[in-house]
């Protein structure tokens, strides 16, 4: 500190800014403040603009974005480059906007930050960058150029933009360097290619941390330069050691995956934790399921569901998918089915089409929030119209069951047929409406060949529809054979309706050798899952020891569970039980619907 300046300061803004630097530099951050504000109130732009720093960085003072926009704006109307070029960057970052709404330094400091949504103002940071360019501010070249070439479409201009650029660059300006860089290597040749790489690796070596990140991006991916994991985890470390979020994350990726560098999960998830923290959604969602699935480390289920609701409340939709899988199955603490279904209809809402399906199903099945299948049918017929076949289906779906507005079974058919082009579900569906006759003209010939589609295509409800149709000649000739093969293999991916026909065939009376034993046991499979049908057949097999040996006890347990469903024949097999003779089987073979 000069001595002249403390005697010239009470006269003097420019040697009270003097001073005050001074002060700071030694550590007496309030003194100094003092100082740098009575310059500032003087008029002197240079005073004003290191006071709104000083209200940016909280130097001496409470942090407070309000009087930081002030003082900028004053010294800025003043022609001060730098401060023109921060509030440049203030407006682009929303921050100036968020000012406006706080009237005071006392609502600012009681105002919840949690609570904030900034809204960027382009307009305003093109014209305060143009008049920092014009003032020779290089950062403000760079951020002018930046704006003029992926800012906005009515501001973009990328001729304009590429020459602010190259002003910046020229002087040496890292920043220059960076987005003449961006630009280039958005060209896509390899000879923008390789200009581009020169350009960010100036912008890396005078250690711009973006840079540094872009080139440890390049190096990892061979684009430009040659591959090399191992540069790339250099590049990535001096990044993150920088605060760059993106860098911290692709370095505790690199640690947990041994990526060029020793494996660390530990380190690894340390990374990702501060990239979590400074609001890196998917860092976060990668803690929460590093926690959730153990291994490396210990299961931590409560940690787990902290961090994923983090990412989701950032907008990450498989952290909110994964939470609520995690509530409905009680991992961690008690199961709340309440909030896995709201966790469940966030990442819905946030885009995740799995999620959205499942919300769908769970409608279908007579659960949901009032409004879910509003929401649900909106969300599939606009990805439907986007050309989703997995949304058209959906949406197909909706309209032939009613879901979030009324029944359209032509429309529902037209949707149907579009997925069908690649579906082999929709080819089931679309095939059943055909044979049924529900919103087409009925045609058993077409639907079955819609059908045997998906059903080759691993569709087991299909397999067993056309089982069906093979059995009894619908649309096509009978094929009791062919039919018996399908129904064993939707069988196996446990379609009970097939189970129950592969059991009604082996019960006889359908060309078929009868093999007695096997079909008890399918029918008691299908029984067990449910089937009324099956309930009754295997109450009579035991009650009539079709297999060699009677068991009334189990026979009276199926009859009562197939009486439980309205099967009225049950009733009459129950007040048989304790007579001496039973009447004849019934071989006759009659038709039965599978699907």
């Amino acid at each position: 500190m000069k001595i002249v300046d403390r005697f010239l300061a009470p006269a003097s803004p420019t040697a009270r800014l003097r001073l005050g630097l001074s002060l700071l530099e030694s550590g007496r951050f309030r003194d100094g403040v003092a100082q740098i504000s009575r310059a500032a109130q003087g008029g002197l732009p240079d005073a004003q603009f290191h006071l709104g720093q000083c209200y940016l960085d909280g130097t001496g003072v409470p942090e407070s974005i309000t009087e930081a926009v002030r003082w900028m704006t004053a010294a800025a109307e003043g022609e001060h480059a730098e401060a023109q070029f921060k509030l440049a960057l203030l407006c682009m970052r929303g921050d100036t906007g968020m000012a406006e709404q706080r009237s005071s330094l006392t609502d600012e400091l009681a105002f919840d930050r949690a609570d904030e949504r900034k809204q960027s103002d382009p307009v305003s940071a093109i014209l305060w960058a143009r008049r920092a360019s014009a003032n020779d501010s290089r950062e403000g070249q760079a951020l002018l150029g930046y704006i003029l070439t992926a800012g906005p479409n009515a501001l973009r201009d990328e001729a304009e933009g590429e020459r602010w650029y190259l002003a910046s660059a020229g002087a040496g300006c890292p920043q220059g360097h960076l987005g003449l860089g961006l630009l280039r290597l958005r060209k896509q040749t390899p000879e923008d290619t390789a200009l581009a790489v020169a350009e960010i690796e100036k912008a890396a070596a005078a250690g711009l941390g973006d840079a540094l990140f872009l080139l440890g991006a390049l190096t990892h991916a061979g684009i430009g330069v040659s591959r090399s994991a191992e540069r790339a985890v250099e590049l990535y470390a001096r990044a993150a050691e920088g605060g760059i979020v993106a860098a911290q994350t692709s370095l505790g990726l690199a640690l947990l995956n041994g990526d060029g560098v020793e494996r660390n999960p530990i380190l690894g998830e340390t990374w990702l934790r501060r990239a979590g923290l400074a609001g890196d959604a998917h860092a976060a969602a990668l803690v929460g399921h590093l926690h959730a699935r153990g291994g490396d480390l210990a299961p931590n289920f409560v940690e787990a569901a902290l961090w994923l609701e983090r990412a989701a409340k950032a907008g990450y939709a498989g952290a909110a998918r994964t939470l609520s899988q995690l509530y409905q199955v009680g991992l961690g603490g008690a199961q709340d089915s309440d909030r896995a279904a709201h966790w469940l209809r966030e990442a819905a809402n946030l885009g995740s089409e799995v999620s959205q399906v499942d919300l769908g199903n769970l409608i279908l099945a007579g659960e949901g929030a009032p409004g879910d299948d509003v929401r649900t049918r909106h969300w599939f017929e606009r990805s439907a119209r986007q050309g989703n076949l997995a949304a058209a289906f959906n949406f197909g779906i909706c309209l032939s069951h009613g879901i979030g507005g009324g029944y359209d079974e032509a429309q529902a058919a037209l949707w149907l047929r579009k997925a069908a082009e690649e579906m082999p579900i929709a080819q089931f569906w679309y095939g059943r409406m055909i044979a049924e006759g529900r919103g087409v003209v009925g045609d058993a010939v077409e639907g079955r060949a819609w059908i045997a589609r998906a059903a080759e295509g691993g569709v087991a409800e299909a397999q067993a529809m056309l089982g069906e149709m093979m059995v009894n000649g619908r649309g096509g000739p009978v094929d009791r054979v062919q039919a018996f093969h399908l129904f064993e293999r939707a069988a196996e991916s446990g379609h009970v309706g097939a189970i129950y026909a592969l059991a009604a065939m082996l019960d006889g009376g359908y060309g078929l050798k009868p093999d007695f034993p096997r079909a008890l046991s399918l029918f008691r499979a299908a029984a067990e899952a449910g089937h009324a049908d099956a309930q009754l057949a295997a109450g009579r097999y035991l009650a009539r020891g079709l297999t060699g040996s009677k068991d009334e006890a189990e026979a009276r347990r199926w009859f009562e569970a197939a009486r439980g469903q309205g099967v009225r024949e049950a009733a009459a097999e129950l007040e048989q039980l304790d007579q001496i003779s039973f009447p004849k089987r019934d071989d006759s073979g009659s038709a039965f619907f599978a699907a």
